[in-house]
C-alpha cells in the first residue's frame, strides 16, 4: 500500500515540477484560477475585484472584492480534479473586507494492490484547505498588508493528517501610475497531526512582482519571480547529455542564467479593465523542466479569457502542467451585489 500512496504525493507534484519532495501538502501551490494560470501562474500584483488574487497574496484584498464569488475548476489527469471558491465582504468602512476561501484536489479512485499484486480493494484521497484573509492599509502610505490563516485537511489512502499555515503579503499600490509591487510568503505553518509518525515540512514559497499598465495603452504587463525562498531549483536532466564518437559524456551545465530564468515568469493581459480580456504568459522553469530534447514544444506558454456577461465574468485558460496532457481551466466569477 505505501508505494501506492507515493501516487498521490506524485500526481499532487504535478504543477509543481521538479521543486516536489520536498514538503507535503503541495496542492496549497496548484494554480486553479484561470486567470492566473493564463499569465503563467503565480501572479501576485492584481488589486482589482478578482477574489482569486487574494489566496495568491493576501495583501490585495480590497474594497472592489466586495461580494465578489469566485468558482475554478480543473479537470486534470484521469479522474484528478481541483478548484477553488472564494468570496469577499465588506464588512463596513472601518473593519474593511473580509476574504473567505476553498483549495481543494480529488484525487479520484484507485485499485489497490499489495506488493504481490493482489487486489487490496478501491481507495481514494482527497485534500482541502480553508482560509480566512484580512488586509489593511498602511496609514499615509500606499503600502497594503494582508494574512490568510489556513486550515488544512489531507486524505490519502488509510492515511490522514491535519495542518495548518498562514500567507503574509505585502503590497505597494500606485494608483495614480497603475503600478503594482508585491513580496509574499505563502505555507507558513505545521502539520498538527501527521500521515503516520514523522512530521514533515509545509511548501514554504516566497515570490515577489510587479506589474503596471502601460501608459494610454490598454496592456497590462506582469513580471514575478517565484521559489525565491531557494536559489537553485535547476536540476541537470540526464536525458540532455551529449556523447561524442568517442563516448566521452558531456552532462548538462547550470549556469547562473539558467537559475535566473528559472526563477522568472512573464505575463500580458489586454484589455485588462475592459469586458473582454486577452491573457498570455510564460513560466521559464515549466518551460526548460518539460522541453523535451529535438522537439518543439510550448510547455511554458499558456493563454486564455475573459468575458463579462452583465454581472458575470466566464475565464478560461490553457496551460501545459506536465507532459503527458494540457490542462483545460475554467473559472466563473459572481457580482452578488
Amino acid at each position: 500500500m505505501r508505494p501506492l500512496l507515493l501516487l498521490f504525493v506524485l500526481f499532487s507534484l504535478g504543477a509543481n515540477a521538479q521543486l516536489g519532495g520536498r514538503a507535503t501538502y503541495q496542492f496549497l501551490n496548484l494554480i486553479s484560477s484561470p486567470r492566473q494560470a493564463a499569465l503563467g501562474g503565480k501572479i501576485i500584483t492584481n488589486v482589482d475585484y478578482d477574489p482569486d488574487s487574494a489566496l495568491y497574496n493576501p495583501a490585495n484584498i480590497n474594497y472592489r472584492m466586495d461580494n465578489q464569488l469566485s468558482v475554478n475548476y480543473v479537470n486534470y489527469l484521469a479522474d484528478i480534479n481541483y478548484g477553488t471558491a472564494s468570496y469577499a465582504y465588506m464588512w463596513d468602512r472601518h473593519v474593511q473586507v473580509l476574504h473567505a476561501g476553498v483549495t481543494y484536489v480529488n484525487y479520484g479512485t484507485f485499485d489497490g494492490r499489495d506488493e504481490e499484486g493482489n487486489s487490496t480493494g478501491d481507495f481514494g484521497g482527497s485534500e482541502a484547505a480553508l482560509s480566512l484573509g484580512y488586509a489593511v492599509n498602511v496609514p499615509y502610505t500606499d503600502f497594503y498588508v494582508g494574512a490568510n490563516v489556513k486550515f488544512i485537511s489531507s486524505r490519502l489512502a488509510d492515511y490522514s493528517s491535519i495542518g495548518g499555515a498562514v500567507d503574509l503579503g505585502l503590497t505597494y499600490n500606485y494608483e495614480e501610475w497603475d503600478f503594482n509591487a508585491a513580496v509574499v510568503v505563502r505555507n507558513l505553518g505545521t502539520q498538527f497531526t501527521p500521515y503516520v509518525d514523522t512530521f514533515e515540512k509545509l511548501p514554504l514559497e516566497i515570490d515577489a512582482g510587479i506589474s503596471q499598465i502601460v501608459p494610454n495603452v490598454p496592456i497590462r504587463w506582469h513580471l514575478t519571480f517565484e521559489n525565491l525562498q531557494l536559489w537553485n531549483i535547476a536540476f541537470e536532466n540526464e536525458a540532455r547529455s551529449i556523447t561524442d564518437l568517442d563516448g566521452n559524456v558531456t552532462e548538462e551545465e547550470i549556469g547562473l542564467l539558467d537559475n535566473v530564468i528559472r526563477h522568472t515568469i512573464v505575463g500580458v493581459e489586454l484589455f485588462p479593465k475592459g469586458g473582454f480580456n486577452i491573457r498570455l504568459g510564460y513560466n521559464f522553469r515549466r518551460s526548460e523542466e518539460l522541453r523535451i530534447i529535438n522537439q518543439r514544444s510550448f510547455a511554458g506558454l499558456s493563454a486564455g479569457f475573459g468575458i463579462k456577461f452583465n454581472k458575470i465574468r466566464v475565464n478560461y485558460a490553457y496551460a501545459r502542467f506536465n507532459s503527458a496532457a494540457a490542462s483545460n481551466l475554467f473559472g466563473v466569477n459572481i457580482d452578488l451585489q
